[in-house]
């Protein structure tokens, strides 16, 4: 009762038409930018986030937050019609949609798409509304100690959990972390790694490296594909609906992908990534014509979506009751809160009630406008995949330079920015993952932070860090982290040779 109370407190907050008019600004932008390729959420957050400069706070965190899932709902479209993933979360979308596409059958994948999207974003906000409050209790449980073992865990999840390797998470991670030095020591006041620059003595600015990483990167990659030949675009074709039968094979795929999505989207670091291929790989496993995954199944379609829109809510809820963000897209969102004066967690619930809880109203909104805008207006926003990449690669450098030197005025974070882009293209060219540096940079800060005060506190005892069964216990799923990489081929080899052995016997 405590949540409906708060939820309809929160209806009332975003429900304002200010409110109102930021959730369909934030999700009318976001889809624009999740349909282009290559430029996902976090590289949309971080563009538009100077644009909020000067809005109230809960309007400004409603509109970003609306930004966040429409690009979501919208890196579909460019997966099922150019098989181009506008992020490594439609991935997985790209396998079946384009190939359905291809069958002439867009209209359906993009429906299904649309669908899924609505139906997962519903009920992973009804879990983030059911379950905000009693985390929020427990995370008042974390003391400077849990704190460092939560980050830790979560980054060394994500160096672990992406990539081809561990050896490149772990190098994007300490990268991030390397960089997360640089700056004025906050309890000494040494200048460190700022090789006597004072333009760095504040630090790297988070959307410097945000956007270098992620959009002049991507413009680097699209000029790249444009020399050695552009995709071929596939015409919006069939009607903009399901079968009875597609229908049918949907529904249960959109309720496991759902679950699988928000779970994933709650352990920070899972990120939507991991929760489409875990949706993708469920529905082969479980489908009798498997060897057909691939080749246009719609069940293919639909359970990854659902996954990959049911984490939005899923990330939402370490971010709001912990301050830990659970991907990329939510570091960024991460930003804007402390830019606004504001820090995640128990005590933010208690003081703005009216934020946290007018944030999670505004989604339930927000994944109604989504389906009005996706499903009627998919045929526009399609237009936007014709731009000539001569226009599009120019127009989003030029947004790019505009957002960084909006905030500070400083010509010199432009050439950082670029120097971040050609990091960024190197990154993608060697395989190396972006995520583990834009984590470890966001969180690099808090937990050295909570690593000097638990040592602080205790008297410069270690022992701080494995007294506490919370910190015990995340110190063992780091560990586990790191190990399965490395364990699971051992394990998948030696089960195989047991097969073999079995068959042959």
């Amino acid at each position: 009762m405590d949540a409906l109370d708060h939820l309809l407190t929160g209806f009332a907050v975003a429900t304002s038409p200010i409110n109102l008019g930021y959730v369909f600004l934030g999700c009318l932008l976001g889809t624009v930018i999740g349909v282009l390729p290559g430029i996902g959420p976090a590289a949309a957050i971080a563009l538009l986030l100077p644009i909020t400069y000067g809005i109230e706070p809960t309007s400004a965190l409603i509109m970003l937050c609306g930004i966040y899932y429409g690009a979501m709902y919208g890196g579909s479209t460019t997966s099922i019609l150019i098989n181009t993933p506008g992020e490594s979360s439609s991935v997985m979308t790209a396998l079946d949609g384009y190939a359905m596409a291809r069958e002439g059958r867009a209209g359906a994948a993009l429906a299904i798409a649309a669908i899924a999207s609505f139906i997962a974003g519903t009920i992973s906000v009804l879990l983030l509304s059911l379950l905000a409050v009693p985390l929020a209790g427990f995370a008042l449980k974390f003391g400077p100690a849990e704190y460092f073992t939560l980050m830790l865990f979560a980054m060394t999840s994500v160096a672990a959990l992406t990539g081809p390797s561990l050896a490149r998470g772990l190098l994007s991670m300490f990268l991030g972390l390397m960089l997360a030095t640089v700056g004025i020591d906050l309890q000494t006041g040494q200048q460190r790694y700022t090789f006597d620059l004072p333009e760095l003595q504040d630090g790297i600015g988070f959307i410097v490296v945000v956007v270098g990483l992620f959009a002049i990167a991507e413009v680097f990659c699209g000029l790249d594909e444009h020399l050695r030949g552009r995709a071929e675009v596939v015409r919006l074709s069939g009607r903009l609906w399901l079968t009875r039968e597609e229908w049918r094979r949907s529904v249960l795929p959109i309720v496991r992908g759902t679950g699988i999505g928000f779970f994933k989207g709650v352990l920070p670091g899972a990120g939507a990534t991991i929760a489409t291929i875990l949706s993708y790989s469920v529905e082969r496993m479980l489908h009798r014509d498997r060897h057909r995954f691939g080749t246009g199944m719609i069940e293919g379609v639909a359970g990854p979506e659902a996954a990959n829109n049911a984490s939005t809510g899923g990330a939402m809820v370490p971010l709001l009751t912990l301050g830990v963000p659970g991907s990329g897209s939510t570091a960024v969102l991460l930003a804007a809160f402390i830019m606004y004066g504001l820090q995640p967690g128990p005590l933010l619930f208690e003081k703005r009630p009216d934020l946290i809880w007018g944030l999670i109203a505004s989604m339930y909104i927000g994944n109604v406008v989504l389906l009005i805008l996706n499903l009627p207006l998919v045929g526009v926003f399609v237009r936007l995949l014709y731009i000539p990449t001569g226009l599009l690669l120019p127009m989003v450098i030029s947004i790019s330079a505009i957002g960084i030197f909006a905030v500070n005025g400083n010509i010199f974070e432009l050439y950082l920015a670029l120097g971040f882009g050609v990091i960024g293209y190197a990154f993608r060219k060697l395989a190396i993952p972006v995520a583990p540096l834009v984590l470890s940079l966001v969180l690099g800060g808090m937990m050295e932070q909570s690593f000097r005060q638990a040592l602080t506190i205790s008297g410069a005892d270690y022992g701080v860090f494995v007294r506490s069964p919370i910190c015990i216990t995340l110190l063992l799923c780091s560990a586990i982290a790191l190990s399965m990489p490395l364990l699971a081929p051992l394990l998948r080899a030696k089960f195989a040779a047991r097969l073999a052995t079995g068959s042959t016997g």
